[in-house]
């Protein structure tokens, strides 16, 4: 059978023309205008989406040549004024806002954490929605913010030692977020409701009520004895559960069984660098479960135990307010979706024999499904106010941000939406974005709804930028170099000069290690001190805790503090962090190569034997890490950037990703599902995929990592159908 259907002049998958058939029932488009409509997309942005990639390669290969022509120390001026007449520097706009209307509360007034999900995992996707609201309780007895000290270790019988320290912090919590007038909420017995307002009674008989009243906003059951209490604080809610039922609440005073915090206020549903996605197959997957979760009607079947059950998307919660009249909160967090780069192409649909940009196919299918939210058809709605957030990543500065904007006019005409429905979330992930994030900005003026910082792809993009430039210092002191302190400062300073609050968000990137909250708790913290009013998070676990940060900071007090303060500057953004005359000893070297090479190879072997595109990779020391290719880009560009300038070579390279791979072998023993890599390597598919992403990374565009893993992918899916 012919698995390729012609319509409109392109060539397309015959699964994919059958889920946009599917999608297309009751959104108004029909399949012939849609594909229509795709092929009119493809003639006239296709060949300006090329120009602007082979710009991206000639500004390299200028920065390049200059870097050669002027070793050493860079000279910041002249370096600047060479970016300046290469249009990789564009000069700034006059002073401007950001209009953008309609835009949900949770991106424009709650400032809270953010869940990134792989898309193509149902169970993943439908967590992550659901997180909106996660127990307190269950947060902290079942990570190391509660120490396994004098009696409370985890077990697997409940620990009711254990327990007592959980309702003690959390009591703690309370009393710091929402204070009783006089007294502890440690103390309280019992949780009323009067005339409106909360009175709590104290152990001693005596009543109170919260510092502050209007931080009582609802109840369940009767007002005398009831069920839940809904507190507020920093537009983010607090609900007690109370009554016979959590077996971690048995010991608490006021009989409140669970805490459970509004967590994950919003999330990125990915089809990008947390996707193993390399053909139409696994597009499909991709956008079948982003249509159901915009229809409401994604399930799947979850194993817990010796029981099998069915999750899908939570309803709303219903409260009684204090004046006696009955609402609704989201049950759900809200859901951006975010599309792959310019820069990837996909088979899924071809024009005159060639692949498309894959973000045009992103573009009007991830928009088709999200019509039937917008329409009301499922039983959920996610925007309240009518829109689409569409994240795109890799942008590389305010020329491709315009493209971006001129793929969404050409979506909303062809599926009938309404000007502007699709909004916009910038990453600012790549140094020509940094260094003109305002110019950015402005050309997405009336769409713009995000900017975030990531320590990852950045810092993989500051390296293949100035490969030439000489050696870069190890990749863990990068983190605390100039260009990257003044990176995050920037970030945040220019979104709140153009008026980001109230518009959107400023964003911070993901903490890595899901086992660790402890050591989140000590430091995410930074990040709403910043003035940014989201950042990632890893679960649905990291985001209850790292909710509690949000109820600490007033994020939007802090933004107006940090108006105040100087802006970061230019010069220390480029600032390269270059390893100068500093000898690397060998000892230095080895552990540089070893913590890389194991890094790239446990998360490249999952990626390509079993299109897992996000997952928990242990590092050299067995620390699960969260990881997806960004960490990949990284460590491959670092690596390629030594073995250009010498300080190690293809032998060592090869003799470090051979040993590590046995490292890798022995991490996953446990995964029946694992093929090792070890000892034949020439045949493992994965290990010579990790080796092509260093040996190949001077010369691959931007230091990307997805050329060499699509086609590595490719042949392993090959080799499983022969």
């Amino acid at each position: 059978m012919n698995d390729r259907i012609d319509i409109s002049g392109l060539s397309v998958d015959r699964g994919l023309i059958e889920l946009v058939e599917d999608i297309a029932k009751g959104s108004g488009v029909e399949p012939a205008a849609f594909w229509d409509s795709l092929a009119d997309i493809v003639a006239e942005l296709g060949p300006q989406n090329r120009a602007l990639l082979d710009k991206r390669d000639h500004l390299q290969t200028e920065i390049d040549a200059w870097h050669q022509s002027n070793p050493g120390a860079v000279d910041l001026e002249a370096y600047k004024a060479f970016l300046r007449k290469i249009d990789y520097l564009q000069p700034e706009p006059e002073p401007f806002q950001v209009s953008t209307h309609d835009v949900d509360d949770e991106i424009a007034r709650i400032a809270g954490p953010q869940l990134v999900v792989p898309v193509d995992n149902a169970r993943y996707a439908l967590n992550a929605a659901n997180a909106r609201w996660y127990s307190l309780y269950d947060a902290l007895y079942g990570t190391d913010i509660v120490l396994e000290v004098q009696g409370c270790k985890k077990t697997a019988k409940y620990n009711p030692v254990r327990g007592q320290q959980v309702i003690r912090y959390a009591r703690d919590f309370l009393d710091q977020a929402v204070p009783l007038a006089i007294g502890s909420h440690s103390y309280a017995v019992r949780y009323k409701v009067v005339s409106g307002k909360l009175i709590v009674v104290m152990g001693d008989g005596s009543e109170t009520e919260l510092g502050w009243r209007e931080c009582f906003v609802g109840y369940r059951g009767d007002p005398e004895k009831p069920s839940a209490v809904l507190l507020k604080n920093n537009n983010l809610h607090i609900e007690l559960l109370i009554g016979e039922g959590y077996f971690i609440g048995q010991g608490d005073l006021a009989n409140v069984y669970d805490i459970k915090l509004e967590s994950a206020i919003t999330t990125i549903m990915d089809c990008e660098d947390s996707v193993s996605a390399v053909d139409a197959e696994d597009k499909i997957r991709v956008y079948r479960n982003w249509f159901g979760l915009m229809k409401g009607d994604l399930t799947t079947r979850v194993a817990r135990g010796k029981e099998t059950i069915d999750r899908s998307l939570n309803p709303d919660p219903e409260f009684i307010a204090p004046d006696g009249s009955s609402f609704t909160l989201p049950g759900r967090s809200l859901m951006l979706v975010r599309h792959v780069g310019t820069h990837m192409y996909t088979d899924a649909v071809t024009h005159g024999g060639e692949e498309i940009p894959e973000t045009f196919l992103d573009a009007m299918v991830t928009a088709l499904a999200a019509k039937h939210e917008l329409q009301g058809s499922g039983p959920f709605r996610n925007s309240l106010k009518g829109s689409i957030y569409v994240v795109k990543p890799k942008i590389h500065g305010a020329q491709e941000v315009a493209a971006a904007i001129r793929l969404f006019e050409m979506v909303e005409q062809a599926l009938e939406l309404a000007p502007r429905t699709l909004k916009i979330g910038i990453m600012d992930e790549e140094r020509r974005t940094t260094v003109n994030l305002r110019e950015c900005i402005h050309a997405a003026r009336e769409r713009v709804i995000f900017i975030n910082t990531g320590f990852l792809d950045r810092t993989g993009d500051e390296i293949h930028t100035s490969m030439e430039a000489g050696a870069m210092i190890p990749k863990n002191e990068i983190k605390k170099s100039t260009w990257l302190l003044a990176y995050e400062d920037w970030n945040v300073d220019v979104g709140l000069a153009v008026g980001m609050p109230g518009h959107g968000q400023i964003g911070k990137g993901m903490w890595a290690a899901p086992e660790n909250m402890r050591a989140m708790m000590r430091e995410k913290i930074a990040h709403p001190r910043a003035g940014a009013n989201t950042a990632w998070v890893p679960s649905a676990v990291a985001a209850c805790l790292h909710a509690m940060h949000y109820h600490k900071v007033n994020v939007g007090l802090r933004q107006q503090q940090l108006t105040q303060c100087l802006r970061a500057s230019l010069d220390d953004i480029l600032t390269i962090p270059l390893l100068g005359d500093r000898e690397i000893k060998q000892s230095e070297l080895i552990q540089e190569l070893e913590n890389n090479a194991q890094g790239i190879l446990g998360y490249v072997v999952r990626w390509i034997d079993q299109g897992v595109g996000c997952s928990k990779v242990p590092d050299i020391s067995d620390t699960d890490l969260m990881e997806d290719r960004a960490t990949l880009r990284i460590s491959s560009q670092h690596i390629a950037n030594w073995l250009h300038h010498g300080i190690t070579d293809a032998a060592q390279v090869r003799h470090v990703f051979a040993k590590m791979a046995g490292v890798v072998d022995r991490q996953n023993s446990d995964d029946p599902l694992y093929r090792d890599m070890a000892p034949d390597f020439d045949n493992s598919i994965a290990f010579q995929a990790a080796l092509d992403l260093v040996f190949k990374g001077g010369s691959v565009s931007n230091g990307y990592t997805e050329p060499v893993l699509h086609e590595r992918r490719r042949e392993l899916k090959a080799s499983l159908k022969s």
